[in-house]
Parts: C-alpha cells; structure tokens; sequence
C-alpha cells in the first residue's frame, strides 16, 4: 500500500472479471462471450477506418451510433447515451444518478460490478435478497430508496421478470430512477425499450445494453443506455467532464454495423438459444440442477458434488467455467453456452469427473 494513495483507495474491493487464462488448448466458457464472432459487416465497417483518418480524433458525440440505435429501438436519437463498453456506462450512471440521500437498492445475488461503484463514489446501497428460487420479486423494491438497478435477466442466475411487471414497479417507483441492465436481453428476455418509446416516456427509466454479448464485440468496448433525454443529457455531463471521446473510429464504424445487422443477431442468438436448451437436458440427464436461464448462461449444481471441486476437475481438463464463492451460490457452475462442439466436450468431461 502507497503512502501516496488517496484515503479512498485502500477502503476499495475492486471488480474481478472473468479469467482470461492464456492455456493451450482451452475450452473457454467463463465470460459469457459469444462464440459465433461479430456480424462480417461490422468486421468490414472496422478494417474500413484503419486508414491515415486514425491521426484526427473521433466523433465525440458518436452521432451515427446514436442514430443507428435509435432507429433499431424506435426512439429519438437524445434518448441514447454511449459509452466504453456498458461498464463505462454504468460507472457514469452511477455518479450521475445514484449520489442520493438514500440508498440505492439491488439484488443480493447480482452483477458484483454494483457495489464497487457505490464503494468507488460513496453511494449507500442496500441488497434485497432474491427469492427462494433466485428469483427477483419487483414488489419487494416497492420502499423508499435514492435508485434501484438490477439486470434482466439477471446475472449470474440467468433468471428474468416479464415487462409487465418492471412497468408495475416503474409506476408506482416514482421518486427515483429505475436502471434495467439487459446485458443478456436478446436471449430471449423481454426488453424494457418499448416502454421509453413515444410522447409518454417515463422520466425515470433507463435501460442500459452492451455490445459485447449479443453482438460478440466484447473486444471493441461498446455499451449504450437510452431513456428519457433529461437522464441522457446528466449522463452526457458526466461523460464530458471524464473523456470526451470514449468511442473511438473502429468502435464507432463496427457499433454502427452491428446494430444495423439485425438479421445476424438473430441468427446467432437463435442458435445460442438451442445450445443452452440442449444443454440443460443433457446435464439433467447427468443429475444436475439447473435454474431456468433466459441468458447465454446457465447457473448449475450438482446435488453429489462441490461446486469448486467440479470447477476444478473441469479446469484439469482444459475447460475454464466460473465459480463464485458467494452464499447460497458456492456449490453452483455458470456456465457460459459455447458451441455444439464446446457443448460435447463439457458433457463428457462432466460424465468423465462424475464416474
């Protein structure tokens, strides 16, 4: 520990992504990434910008992006913030709309990234706990609180809430803003976008999303979040007071691509879909319990074995899942959906370990 650190610094638990192991041969489903790569066309849009353009700075207020997305969701194009990767996003929101007088609420079991930026920026939070089935009840944020932020699906259990109740508890949370993190959304969980669309926009709903799952651009950094523009231009403000230029050309050129080629994602996410619900049976078949997902996830147990010795068994043999040491999750797998392929080799690495 510096001497020089600021008093903040030492109080800190930072964020722990996913592991990145550099192995041989690896079987990689710990991160949630895409295995199917990017649209081609965003691919070409990002070789298209590698030219002598790259000495003049981007677009700081990324205006094709922006535009783009809000043709895809049906909205104006000042309902649309961008930003490094939604992480960036959410950074911003948090210090934008979060810095309450009273705390901000979100699940027990949830996106661990949340109570590193309340640390990070002196926000109060307070966690709910999830139901007995990891589910989230909406009713149970329905107190008095500075912001409520919770993912759908959430993560890492894969559940999700239908739409109907995120405007339920939208309309009678009046007081304070409502995030919706749908990170994993396009697998088939009902987005809260619709519900921001028209003359009737609420003022205090924003929906965060990332280009790095759906989209497999994990590696190009791009997040968005739309709501009303009162909330964007906060956002903006932010954002302009940090780095005025978060998204730089390729970013920029390949977003826009991607957000364009719907037909791809579709694709894609359809054949992810497949996947996990293949995957689900077979591991059924092998005695696993696994919570419902509507994500490209799926958090499992085995009733006869500890989560860590199965991660560890399967880290033996060259596949990388995660495990958390968190209550009531310790004996569980996330298992990212990989492909057919990836899927065969979990499975009898699994029936291999269990025998």
């Amino acid at each position: 520990m510096s001497r020089f650190w600021s008093p903040v610094v030492a109080t800190l638990t930072p964020y722990v992504p996913g592991e990145q192991p550099q192995m041989q041969r690896l079987v990689k489903l710990n991160t949630n990434e895409s295995p199917y790569g990017p649209s081609p066309k965003a691919l070409t849009a990002i070789q298209s910008q590698t030219t002598d353009d790259l000495r003049l700075y981007p677009d700081p207020e990324s205006k094709a992006l922006k535009a783009a997305i809000a043709k895809l969701h049906g909205l104006e194009a000042n309902q649309v913030f961008v930003g490094n990767g939604s992480d960036e996003v959410l950074a911003h929101l948090f210090l934008a709309l979060f810095k309450q007088k009273q705390p901000i609420l979100f699940p027990d079991i949830t996106y661990s990234f949340y109570p590193v930026y309340c640390k990070l920026y002196g926000i109060e939070y307070q966690t709910m706990p999830l139901g007995p089935e990891f589910e989230i009840n909406a009713t149970d944020y329905e107190v008095p609180n500075g912001g409520i932020i919770f993912p759908n699906p959430n993560a890492p259990t894969g559940r999700s809430i239908p739409r109907t109740e995120i405007a339920a508890l939208l309309k009678r949370n009046s007081g304070s803003v409502l995030v919706i993190d749908e990170a994993y959304v396009d697998y088939g969980t009902e987005s809260s976008i619709p519900l921001l669309r028209g003359p009737n926009c609420p003022e205090n709903l924003l929906v965060v999303h990332t280009l790095s799952k759906s989209r497999a651009l994990a590696g190009l950094r791009v997040g968005f979040a739309v709501g009303h523009p009162d909330l964007i231009a906060g956002l903006e403000r932010v954002k302009d007071s940090f780095n005025s230029y978060p998204l730089g050309r390729l970013a920029q050129a390949g977003a826009v691509a991607a957000v364009e080629d719907q037909a791809y994602l579709e694709r894609t996410c359809s054949k992810v879909m497949q996947t996990r619900e293949q995957l689900v049976e077979a591991l059924s078949a092998l005695g696993f319990d696994t919570l419902p997902s509507s994500a490209n996830f799926i958090l499992t147990k085995h009733p006869k074995h500890a989560g860590e010795k199965l991660y560890q068994a399967l880290r033996e043999r060259g596949i990388i899942v995660r495990h958390f040491k968190t209550p009531r999750i310790a004996d569980f797998l996330r298992i990212t959906i990989g492909t057919d392929e990836q899927t065969q080799e979990l499975l009898s690495a699994l029936q291999e370990i269990l025998n």
